[in-house]
């Protein structure tokens, strides 16, 4: 499953954990203004927004390459990503007179085009989200999404009963259940805290706090996708740290990793065990892309600005996955 989550401090941040099983081969990616973004339905877009993400780059039918991202902001500042939805997401055949967009077409048809959330709203009512898979070997993912910008941040459900654009306050979606019922269990948890809390359980007992942090109690610590979501929640809405840019990524990494997945607590079966395999980070105003993996802690970087955006050539950079120790 996975995790996504926004940040503000001076800048704005956006990212996410990919919690999985298997590894394609993901590359951080950047696709500049003049590469053709093709799709299986509408008319190939050959100028549009650069784009930095996390991408595994495969040839289409065609045997023309084509970036399948994860995750990835434009140089405008629009962040987006994917993520697991079991059972819930649902796509269809073709439709006349619509927007007629794959599962995986889907975020360089709203980065490509769009600046900011208020025009994703407007171009999503627009689109039918068609069940056409990228290969025979790669069927349609079920997932849903989050968009933010420095301004708003909505999640993109596709279900039985229609699309459903919700705003999110909260800056974090996970998987199931759909993100509304999410919200809502929120309210099992508004006695948490940060602080110390009074005894109202028998104001009459004498009733101590023996550690410190006990107002969290009660927290999930489990990595079940509501769970997550109620975690990632808590802790980024009392995150504090500087305005800096190292302090405000190094904090965003805090958040993610406060609902990582480690290697053997997940047991799928087969000996296959779920873990996060990356973490990214992006600076929305700078056009940076920082991520850590499983087997590398430190944090790695690219700059969406150093690369030549009015190319028509793919730029791909390899994730660093080897623990890199500071020996002192």
């Amino acid at each position: 499953m996975c995790t996504a989550v926004t940040y503000q401090t001076k800048n704005h941040y956006f990212g996410r954990n990919l919690d999985y099983d298997i590894v394609y081969g993901e590359n951080i990616t950047i696709t500049p203004r003049q590469y053709p973004l093709r799709f299986r339905h509408m008319p190939q877009i050959n100028s549009h927004y650069a784009i930095i993400g996390v991408a595994y780059v495969t040839n289409d039918p065609n045997g023309l390459q084509y970036p399948l991202y994860y995750d990835g902001i434009n140089e405008k500042g629009l962040g987006m990503a994917g993520l697991n939805f079991p059972g819930n997401a649902v796509f269809h055949p073709i439709a006349e007179n619509r927007d007629n967009i794959a599962q995986f077409e889907l975020i360089p048809w709203i980065l490509g085009q769009c600046s900011n959330v208020e025009e994703v709203k407007t171009l999503i009512p627009k689109m039918n989200f068609v069940n056409t898979p990228f290969s025979p070997e790669l069927p349609p993912a079920e997932l849903h999404w989050i968009i933010s910008d420095s301004n708003s941040c909505i999640v993109v459900e596709a279900t039985a009963s229609g699309v459903h654009i919700y705003d999110n306050p909260t800056g974090v979606l996970t998987n199931n259940p759909p993100f509304n019922e999410q919200l809502f269990n929120l309210n099992n948890y508004r006695h948490l805290s940060t602080a110390i809390t009074p005894n109202t359980f028998a104001p009459d007992l004498n009733l101590v706090e023996y550690s410190r942090g006990m107002g969290g109690l009660g927290l999930p610590g489990d990595l079940s996708s509501q769970s997550r979501f109620v975690k990632a929640v808590f802790t980024r809405a009392h995150s504090l740290s500087q305005d800096d840019e190292m302090s405000s990524v190094s904090q965003f990494f805090h958040i993610l990793h406060s609902v990582d997945q480690q290697r053997g607590l997940c047991d799928l079966g087969n000996n296959r065990f779920e873990l996060t395999i990356y973490s990214s980070c992006y600076n929305l105003e700078e056009g940076i892309c920082y991520y850590t993996c499983y087997d590398n802690h430190q944090i790695s970087s690219v700059k969406l600005h150093n690369t030549n955006l009015g190319s028509d050539t793919l730029a791909t950079y390899p994730f660093i996955n080897t623990e890199q120790i500071n020996y002192q």
